[in-house]
């Protein structure tokens, strides 16, 4: 029986985390569990496409956009189950087992990691307590937890969304309680929030929440957003 899964990874110059990333991943290729690995690039001027290449992933490119970008892999993705990951964020041991149990037992569900970042301290355990707190009472995980679901599941939501901020919201709203925690981590990088201050980072991620629940346009948020930091990174948002 060909593995089920495909990951699906957007990446721009995403060089630097990339590798931990892929290790972590290793797990679910020894365990039959990964049919193929998607790097959706959105004009990388580092290393990355060459590290996902030498790696053995499908690397595509196209315009910039996380939305966009994931779109394009899970389009070219060849396992029935996409995992949707970030490049900064690497899976914890035992990932690989919590995701077949969850394709066997819940194939009409959706399935997210539990947030941990790679930072030791009161404020990463806080804000990761948060996250986790606001997944399983709003059902609202971000895109840094993962997103583990079926292509026909995906397909009976719309899709994932083609926008250029908040496209992890518009999907987990679209899901709603078919959104599952699964029993793994997802040890995300913490540079943003030590770059920028932890407080001040968690209070504009919740303010340009607010802002999209208000109604405000997605694209004017990621113009404010972008401008607000000035950067290119490997995860550019959140």
């Amino acid at each position: 029986m060909p593995a089920p899964l495909s990951v699906v990874i957007p990446t721009l110059n995403a060089a630097e985390a990339l590798p931990g990333t892929l290790l972590a991943l290793m797990e679910g290729v020894e365990a039959g569990l990964i049919r193929d690995l998607i790097l959706s690039d959105g004009g990388s001027t580092d290393r990355t496409r060459s590290i996902g290449e030498e790696a053995g992933a499908q690397v595509i490119e196209g315009t910039r956009g996380r939305g966009a970008q994931v779109a394009r892999g899970v389009a070219a993705a060849r396992g029935p189950w996409v995992l949707v990951l970030h490049a900064d964020t690497e899976l914890s041991p035992g990932w690989a087992a919590a995701v077949a149990v969850h394709i066997a037992g819940a194939p009409e569900r959706a399935g997210y990691f539990r947030l941990r970042f790679r930072a030791e301290g009161a404020m990463p355990r806080l804000v990761a307590g948060w996250a986790n707190l606001r997944a399983r009472l709003f059902a609202l995980p971000y895109g840094d937890q993962g997103l583990l679901i079926s292509k026909a599941r995906l397909a009976a939501a719309g899709g994932y969304p083609d926008l250029p901020l908040m496209e992890d919201v518009a999907l987990a709203r679209r899901l709603g309680r078919d959104l599952v925690p699964l029993a793994a981590e997802a040890r995300t990088s913490a540079a943003r929030y030590e770059a920028e201050g932890w407080l001040a980072r968690g209070a504009r991620n919740l303010f340009t929440l607010m802002r999209y629940f208000a109604g405000a346009d997605p694209a004017r948020l990621a113009r404010r957003y972008d401008a607000s930091r000035g950067s290119s990174s490997a995860n550019w948002r959140r």
